[in-house]
């Protein structure tokens, strides 16, 4: 995208690699093993996932996060290369492991274990103000994993607002489930507010979506709602917008397709695209992304999405 800076995107977030395990007859039980007939060893991580398709899609993307030197650091670094991320500013620290998740996808669901490793070590301070002058929109995922980040969140979205920024966040599962985020401090400072539905209950103790967004309607604030195969729904000014999931033939997995809906989600916002076309590309990057096993493998290019969108519905 044009643009008078150097980077559409910066991806503050987490790094680890994902093994997915498919194919598996049953949900896991302790004490018990069993077969799964797939298996892929991939990029992981809610971030790197968003950066890489958000890439593919078009945008200039810059990451900054926090390594072991360790060969699964070596092989996130450099498939965030492969796909034109720049990772000028990830920190390589010897003293930790990168982290990894392993992935049992049971039918349309999963069940997931994450050693965080370095990304927990990550603060904000380590994030170079120079780079957030840089860049155009700062987007922040995962943050339940980075305490060191989510604890002092308002800070770094203050910091992106003086460098006139616009901001993102998507907050993924709290592993500890106490859903503890200061939303009074941080939607003021977050354009896009992203979680998907289940998230979105249990961070504002609601029992109903309607009353979720009852409780984040004062903020300046869009919230953005992921709701798998019901689409995706936007909270803005008072307005509510829809936007229906596409229909996939060829469904693999839904690794990822959070991620992949922001990816499209931001791309097109930042394009300048109205909200609408942004629920849209939205739910059309999450479709494609289900169609290959892991969250980076299926969206090859703004183009792409629209050639495979005719074999959806």
């Amino acid at each position: 995208m044009a643009s008078e800076k150097d980077f559409d995107i910066l991806v503050v977030g987490e790094l680890n690699i994902d093994l997915i395990l498919d194919g598996i007859q049953k949900a896991p039980e302790l004490g018990k093993e069993q077969r799964a007939d797939e298996m892929t060893l991939t990029m992981g991580s809610s971030s790197a996932i968003f950066a890489v398709n958000t890439a593919s899609l078009g945008s200039d993307v810059a990451f900054c996060g926090k390594a072991g030197d360790d060969s699964f650091g070596n092989f996130m670094i450099r498939s965030l290369e492969k796909y034109g991320v720049n990772t000028n500013s990830i920190i390589i620290d010897p003293s930790s492991k990168t982290g990894a998740t392993i992935i049992f996808h049971y039918q349309n669901d999963r069940m997931m274990v994450t050693h965080p490793g370095a990304m927990e070590k990550m603060t904000v301070n380590e994030v170079p103000e120079m780079l957030m002058e840089r860049s155009r929109h700062l987007h922040v995922s995962a943050i339940f994993f980075q305490p060191q980040i989510k604890n002092h969140l308002s800070e770094l979205f203050l910091k992106a607002k003086k460098a006139g920024m616009t901001t993102s966040l998507d907050l993924q599962w709290d592993p500890d489930e106490k859903w503890n985020l200061d939303l009074q401090k941080i939607l003021p400072l977050t354009d896009f507010f992203m979680p998907n539905e289940t998230e979105l209950l249990l961070i504002t103790k609601s029992d109903t979506l309607a009353g979720a967004l009852g409780k984040l309607d004062e903020f300046n604030s869009t919230i953005v709602v992921k709701r798998g195969v019901n689409g995706a729904l936007l909270l803005q000014n008072g307005k509510t917008f829809d936007s229906v999931a596409y229909n996939v033939r060829g469904f693999v997995d839904a690794v990822g397709a959070g991620d992949s809906f922001n990816a499209g989600f931001i791309h097109a916002y930042l394009s300048g695209s109205d909200i609408n076309e942004c629920l849209r590309l939205g739910n059309l990057a999450a479709a494609v992304s289900t169609t290959v096993a892991g969250g980076t493998g299926a969206i090859q290019s703004y183009e792409q999405l629209f050639e495979m969108e005719k074999t959806f519905n």
